[in-house]
């Protein structure tokens, strides 16, 4: 290999570290403050929390959904074409894809809110009190698909901040409406808890105007940046019209369903939990309802927050695999398929094996006492399934990135079947733990599936992913054992003074697990340079950092 190709896939690495640190920023700061609400949403709603929940996690799957369809892909397939055509230097027409982009992301938008405004009755699914939930969420749906396809445009240009940033603005100014309202309907006037779960769900459109918003003032700042660059273009291709659209849309249909994958595992569990249920026990409506709170909503919520980092790490991968494809190299294309994945287990196994060592004092710190054990049972169970479910974003964008999207959806459906086979019995002998288990058996088919194929189109380099797993995957199982003797401990000495089940004294715990148990796994990859092979040269200044030798 020569000295300018190896230039080139280093370079190729750190872009994707940047953009993977700025995604990752992004998306776990929103994450987290999307999981921190719930702290005082939980106390302001009392008693009706676990139903409140239950009603916004319903409500949020459909919404998902269809906003998906709104979405339709585009902000992926623009990223992934404006990176083509910038790889060319056809600057220009990346603009113009963006363009046309606009018009039928705003299409869709509209499309798509009036299904969901005038179809809530049919998509509730028999739950009545999920029609004016269904209602607040179709105005986001409006603005969403803009955002995210002016999120897509700047990810072409490898620019991940303006995407990071805007997403926490989003975030924020959702969750302080949310907990403005909560509090207000809840505490002050005394209003119904239906009303303030609409309002809470009617936070997605106020946020989603702030991110729009967002994304304006950085074009607005860098306006000079970009015309610059289109008026240097080479501007010797010309795409009409219409076939700008067909190449948005042959892109954008493969990423709805892929996209879509976990929510529809999601609406399954929806559509089915409840019904399975009541031929399995008689339990009552509200008591299935807690149920389906505590493993589609509560553990959902916190294992999200993980599964946020896959997510980052494929929102990086598209634009880059799909440059070293335009070129035809592909070497580079496995190496770097193989930084993804070592990328990928580096960070997202010690964060499952830990959210699962921490679980019991985590879920007290978020959702209380009120069905400790199970709560706590279900989240750790959880924990292990976001591996499969992450891995299955990363590699599903993978495929994207080189246009296998129908083998892709093959895969997909073909878990997709098997999810459907196994989750009847599931559920029938396994209650709340039977949906988790039925998307873990799923997702990990399609995974395998998708594995396999890389290899055999591309390939990875072997040794170094078979080296780099065994060296992840024992430092994470070291870390999950002392993080488990960490939260065993401290619980002890934290219950001298504390009650042990309060929520100061559980992330007390919480916190000591955590950091012990970073520090730990950053330890070992550090010191066994397990971390150069991910971070590269940012390795050696984290080890003068940390005095590691």
């Amino acid at each position: 290999m020569t000295d300018n190709q190896n230039g080139q896939l280093d370079n190729a690495q750190d872009q994707m570290l940047s953009g993977s640190a700025w995604m990752t920023a992004g998306s776990i700061l929103s994450r987290v403050l999307g999981a921190i609400y719930i702290i005082p949403w939980r106390i302001w709603f009392g008693d009706y929390f676990l139903r409140g929940n239950a009603l916004y996690g319903m409500g949020y799957n459909i919404y998902s959904f269809l906003l998906i369809i709104a979405i339709a892909g585009i902000p992926s397939a623009i990223a992934k074409q404006v990176a083509h055509y910038n790889a060319l230097n056809e600057y220009g027409i990346g603009v113009k894809l963006y363009k046309r982009g606009l018009v039928l992301a705003a299409a869709t938008g509209i499309i798509c809110a009036l299904i969901l405004y005038f179809g809530a009755p049919l998509m509730a699914g028999g739950h009545r009190l999920v029609i004016p939930v269904l209602h607040s969420l179709a105005w986001a749906i409006l603005i969403i698909p803009t955002m995210s396809l002016t999120r897509g445009y700047f990810q072409g240009y490898q620019q991940m901040a303006p995407s990071a940033i805007s997403q926490f603005v989003e975030q924020l100014a959702r969750v302080a409406y949310m907990l403005l309202t909560a509090f207000l309907i809840m505490q002050v006037f005394h209003g119904s808890w239906v009303t303030a779960v609409s309002q809470s769900t009617f936070a997605a459109f106020i946020g989603s105007a702030a991110g729009i918003l967002t994304l304006g003032w950085y074009y607005f700042k860098h306006r000079h940046t970009f015309r610059s660059l289109v008026a240097n273009s080479r501007n010797r291709l010309h795409v009409q019209t219409s076939a700008l659209y067909k190449e948005i849309l042959a892109q954008a249909l493969p990423f709805i369903i892929l996209g879509a994958g976990i929510t529809i595992f999601m609406l399954i569990d929806q559509y089915t939990f409840f019904s399975i249920m009541r031929l399995a026990t008689t339990y009552s409506n509200t008591v299935l309802s807690d149920l389906y709170a505590l493993f589609a909503v509560n553990s959902n919520k916190l294992i999200m927050i993980t599964i946020s980092l896959a997510s980052a790490l494929a929102i990086t991968a598209v634009p880059l695999l799909s440059r070293a494809l335009t070129n035809g190299d592909r070497q580079a294309i496995a190496k770097q398929n193989t930084n993804i994945m070592a990328l990928f287990m580096f960070v997202m196994i010690p964060a499952a094996l830990g959210m699962a060592a921490v679980a019991g004092p985590l879920n007290r710190v978020f959702y209380g006492v009120a069905e400790q054990a199970l709560g706590a049972n279900i989240l750790t169970f959880s924990s292990m399934i976001s591996i499969p479910m992450g891995l299955f974003v990363v590699i599903s964008a993978v495929m994207q990135g080189l246009s296998e999207n129908r083998r892709a959806v093959k895969f997909f459906a073909v878990g997709t079947v098997i999810k459907l086979i196994v989750q009847f019995p599931c559920v029938y002998y396994l209650g709340a733990f039977g949906p988790l288990l039925a998307t873990a058996i799923g997702m990990t088919v399609a995974d395998w599936l998708i594995i396999r194929s890389l290899n055999r189109e591309y390939g990875f380099e072997k040794y170094s992913l078979n080296w780099a797993f065994r060296k992840i995957g024992l430092y994470s199982l070291v870390m999950y054992v002392v993080v488990l003797a960490t939260v065993f401990v401290g619980g002890k000495f934290v219950s001298l003074v504390l009650d042990p089940l309060s929520g100061i004294a559980s992330l007390i715990v919480t916190l000591l697990g955590v950091g012990i148990g970073g520090y730990l796994y950053a330890y070992l990859a550090l010191k066994n340079r397990v971390a150069d092979m991910i971070l590269g040269s940012r390795s050696a200044s984290l080890r003068r950092l940390l005095k590691i030798k």
